[in-house]
């Protein structure tokens, strides 16, 4: 049985109102809890961050929604429905792949559809390998859900048992790259279904194959998009909590942790201070070091995720056969990885994520216009001194010129530009979004405990701990640091 938090937790608090901490708070309160939430931005989200500019609704953070469920789950937690609050949009396709030579794949989430898709493109063999690759990456997923994605750890023998049988079964100890290539002979689709390996902060060959769940929750289990963008998520959940009577306190920033030992009796900002039995710290790996005073030390450092440069875009126009989320995928697609990870160096054959949500929700971007990001992985703070200051706006527009050169964008106008140094200001180590990578080293019990100390109450949420990064773990993570609280 997962340790709990001994002595009263009736009065919590919740550091951070990004959508780790509103789930953490939503499923404490169905639980019974007093629950007060600081945020220190003026509205909810986090990392799921809004700006508006000249009539442009932007989100700065996440674009890509999977596993609703999670969601549900929820406001279920306070007896309310998701669809009350929040109408989610499923996006047909879920991809459009282009590549180096011209060719293009749209990824549909159906079956029988991304099948034929994948006959069309690359011939009957592919097909019947897709299909097995789909049969697996399900069977992956069934297996790790509750087990190893639905759970927090105390110990690495918590892994032991018949689950952890049946995923070594599956392969999911090898590499991702190889467990894929089993199934898939073309390049091009290979990159498919591997390229999420980089949301882990790995490269495909790199990453366990275990991680070819995320493949499964974006090409099977199916991506929407919120109408009123996806600030409308954390916006939603907050409102849900706040009706269940959830305290909210914005625009107030945490200054200290009122610790005996490893419990906090308080928790203070510059004006005010909170009481309380626990605290849930869903603030990211560098705001929870600082406000436990470095505490726990881990002996190895924790290795930190690539980052990323998001050019926010205005365009009069879109080009034809563009979907909400278009990758552009270069040519050389290993030296890609070698060049961010290893290297610390910028792309030079650029792989890119274009998103236009204005196609599916047109009220994001004034009338006449198109909101799209175009995002670009780099090496974070710590693989590379970068001179962002520099360098940003000579690199967006190089960006935008190769965009251009591949007609995936034309006649656009860059409305804002956020890059290493933007995620460092807002508190996120080595000015990366995605937290630790994901190593086996930093995978699983191996990863930041969500509870930092056996005799503390203190409990951690988001995507520094377990389960990991992106929304669904993150989601998952606020509900396993509640049942810390709750049993």
């Amino acid at each position: 049985m997962v340790q709990v938090v001994k002595g009263s937790t009736d009065r919590v608090v919740v550091v951070g109102a990004g959508l780790s901490g509103l789930s953490a708070a939503l499923h404490l309160r169905g639980a019974g809890h007093e629950v007060t939430v600081l945020e220190r931005q003026p509205h909810p989200g986090g990392l799921a961050g809004r700006l508006d500019v000249d009539g442009h609704r932007i989100d700065t953070g996440p674009t890509v929604l999977t596993m609703p469920e999670l969601l549900d789950d929820a406001f279920a937690a306070v007896g309310q429905r998701r669809e009350d609050h929040l109408e989610l949009l499923p996006l047909h396709p879920a991809y459009r792949a282009t590549f180096a030579d011209g060719s293009a794949l749209d990824v549909h989430t159906d079956g029988e559809r991304m099948e034929q898709a994948v006959r069309d493109f690359a011939g009957d063999r592919e097909a019947q390998g897709y299909r097995d690759l789909r049969a697996w990456l399900t069977k992956l997923y069934q297996v790790e859900r509750d087990r190893f994605i639905g759970a927090s750890f105390d110990s690495p023998l918590d892994l032991v048992g018949p689950d952890l049988l049946k995923l070594t079964r599956l392969g999911g100890f090898g590499s991702l790259g190889k467990a894929v290539g089993k199934f898939l002979h073309d390049e091009r689709l290979r990159r498919v279904f591997t390229f999420q390996a980089l949301y882990a902060g790995v490269a495909p060959k790199d990453a366990l194959a275990a991680y070819g769940v995320i493949a499964y929750m974006d090409t099977i289990a199916g991506v929407y998009f919120p109408r009123g963008g996806m600030r409308a998520v954390p916006q939603a959940l907050a409102d849900a909590a706040a009706r269940a009577g959830v305290e909210f306190h914005y625009g107030v920033e945490v200054s200290e942790l009122e610790r005996t030992g490893h419990r906090v009796a308080a928790v203070r900002t510059a004006e005010e201070r909170f009481p309380c039995d626990a605290v849930v710290l869903a603030t990211g790996p560098a705001q929870s070091t600082r406000l436990l005073r470095g505490e726990p030390k881990r002996v190895v450092p924790l290795r930190w995720s690539p980052s990323a440069v998001v050019v926010h875009l205005s365009a009069r126009r879109v080009v034809d056969d563009l979907a909400h989320h278009t990758i552009s995928f270069g040519d050389r697609w290993d030296d890609t990885f070698d060049e961010i990870i290893k290297r610390g160096r910028l792309m030079s054959d650029p792989s890119l994520l274009l998103t236009t949500p204005s196609l599916t929700d047109p009220a994001l971007a004034p009338e006449g216009r198109h909101l799209q990001y175009l995002l670009a992985p780099c090496p974070n703070l710590d693989a590379a001194p970068i001179r962002w200051d520099e360098t940003a706006q000579r690199y967006a527009e190089q960006l935008i010129a190769e965009m251009t050169a591949r007609k995936l964008v034309e006649d656009v106008e860059p409305l804002a530009v956020v890059t290493p140094d933007d995620w460092a200001r807002d508190g996120q180590a080595a000015g990366t979004p995605f937290s630790a990578a994901h190593t086996f080293a930093q995978t699983g019990p191996f990863r930041p405990s969500n509870l930092p100390f056996r005799d503390g109450n203190v409990v951690l949420a988001g995507s520094g701990t377990t389960p990991g990064v992106g929304i669904p773990p993150v989601l998952i993570s606020g509900r396993l640091a509640a049942q810390r609280l709750s049993g």
